[in-house]
């Protein structure tokens, strides 16, 4: 597959389009793709840094007068002039494309329906904001997020399952999920973005340090206007200091107890990780995230203009409950969103053969159709428990594996009508070790549903041992695993060892 980003950074639009654009290129890098990018010049762009991640770049032609945005919703100030020159000027540079990625507010399906005429390529959006695409997927990572919300027949990839982190992320998750509330004086990460146009940094600064006992970490990126005047207040505050730049920022985050910070991409990256949180908007299109988090009731949030007032209050809060914010951010995002993303592109792609099947994360909504299936006799008859659950029984358990952070319940879906087929479960036995549980709707046998699952498992959970328990006589099972390169080390038992 050759891709193409079109994503943009500057001063106005900042640093987390093009961030979560390099998590996607360098997962489909890793799997052969042929990657570039095609980026603005401007003031804060990250050209040169996209390039020292291995990738390179095509410059669009600088504008002769930039423009200043009217406001942080003035998209088309922040593409500094037309879509259709932009698109004009996409397509005198760009010769040949497979799929093209958008990453920007103000690129929408005008500017889609031009390359796709003139490249007759797929186009991928990334969005969280609902806008109209002509795209073949389009990728919308927004906590609480549905499919339906876009008015597309394509492909919707909606919610934190989706979530574009990096593999550290999930990488660290383990040993997040074991940390418990601060015994000692918290560590406390200040992080508002790459820019922090408003300087809400130093607003949470002045506001917290000498007031709280803690000890913090400020990131702040040399792009940001405020960045000499910050850098100059945390060195001289001995319990502060600064970071200009980080590569792992989920080790950052798993060293720390608490985070402020903007609620923006980063907030699956906390989440996934149960880094309860004190966000401060900063600016309109982050409402939606917002409310989403409130709702879940992940996080504390506060406005600019409420820092000085209210935030000591919101961090003795969070303080005080750290152990419910952390269990529920873990319950939020996995980590392993690119994976999946990168699956379902391959899979349009048409670069998996035989696979018309997905996994999707389990929801209450299933709780139903699982019992269903649970107590179908063909699905007991070879069970390693044979007795039928009540329905009581069975809602306890689900609930229950659907709230663990270290289990994956997904169900087993057709990829285009999207009904459900079956479950793949992995329950953790211990580190980086799982058991699988897999059956399928009764009505749908012999279709290879079983046998897809366990191709996508991995696919999404390749770093793993995969381990099964098969009964002697249940033959047919047992040729699934075998099939699936799992090896017998015993008369019912079968393991998959990590996938290079």
């Amino acid at each position: 597959m050759k891709v193409i980003f079109r994503v943009d950074a500057s001063i106005w639009i900042g640093s987390g389009h093009v961030m979560r654009c390099l998590v996607l290129a360098d997962a489909l890098k890793n799997v052969a793709a042929d990657v570039s990018f095609a980026c603005l010049p401007q003031h804060g762009d990250m050209i040169a840094y996209i390039e020292q991640r291995g990738h390179s770049v095509t410059k669009m032609t600088p504008v002769l007068s930039p423009v200043t945005p009217v406001d942080d919703a003035d998209y088309l100030g922040w593409l500094q002039r037309s879509v259709d020159e932009d698109a004009s000027d996409f397509i005198s540079k760009i010769q040949q494309a497979e799929i093209v990625v958008t990453d920007h507010y103000a690129i929408g399906r005008e500017w889609q329906q031009k390359i796709k005429a003139a490249l007759q390529c797929k186009i991928v959006a990334i969005d969280d904001l609902v806008r109209l695409h002509d795209a073949d997927c389009i990728i919308d990572q927004t906590l609480g997020r549905k499919a339906e919300e876009y008015f597309n027949n394509t492909t919707i990839l909606a919610g934190t399952d989706y979530a574009l982190l990096a593999e550290s992320f999930s990488h660290y998750r383990t040993l997040a999920i074991s940390k418990s509330s601060p015994k000692a004086i918290p560590k406390v990460l200040v992080s508002m973005g790459g820019v922090d146009a408003p300087n809400g940094t130093l607003m949470v600064l002045k506001s917290l340090v000498g007031k709280v006992d803690a000890i913090f970490t400020v990131l702040l990126s040399p792009r940001a206007p405020h960045y000499q005047e910050v850098v100059a207040w945390c060195d001289r505050h001995g319990s502060v200091t600064h970071v200009g730049f980080c590569d792992n920022m989920a080790l950052l985050m798993l060293d720390h107890d608490i985070a402020i910070g903007a609620p923006g991409s980063t907030s699956w990256e906390r989440a996934c990780l149960g880094l309860p949180s004190i966000i401060i908007p900063l600016a309109a299109n982050q409402k939606t995230i917002t409310t989403q988090l409130v709702n879940h009731r992940a996080v504390i949030t506060l406005e600019l203009n409420e820092i000085r007032q209210k935030i000591i209050h919101a961090f003795q809060m969070l303080l005080s409950d750290w152990e419910t914010y952390h269990k529920v951010n873990l319950a939020l995002c996995d980590g392993k969103g690119v994976k999946r993303v990168v699956l379902s592109l391959q899979q349009q792609a048409k670069a998996i053969e035989h696979c018309d099947f997905e996994l999707t994360l389990a929801t209450s909504a299933d709780i139903k159709v699982v019992y269903d299936w649970q107590c179908h006799p063909k699905t007991r008859q070879y069970a390693l428990n044979t007795a039928v659950p009540t329905w009581d029984e069975h809602l306890s358990w689900m609930v229950r594996k659907l709230t663990c952070p270290e289990d994956y319940f997904y169900i087993i879906r057709h990829r285009l009508s999207k009904q459900p087929c079956g479950v793949l479960r992995l329950d953790k036995q211990k580190d980086k070790n799982y058991l699988v549980s897999i059956f399928v709707n009764p009505e749908q046998y012999g279709i290879g549903v079983a046998s897809s699952a366990l191709l996508l498992a991995d696919f999404i959970h390749p770093n793993v041992t995969l381990h099964a328990t098969v009964l002697e006589n249940n033959q047919a099972s047992q040729q699934l695993f075998i099939k699936a390169h799992y090896l017998r080390v015993s008369t019912e038992q079968f393991i998959r060892f990590p996938i290079k």
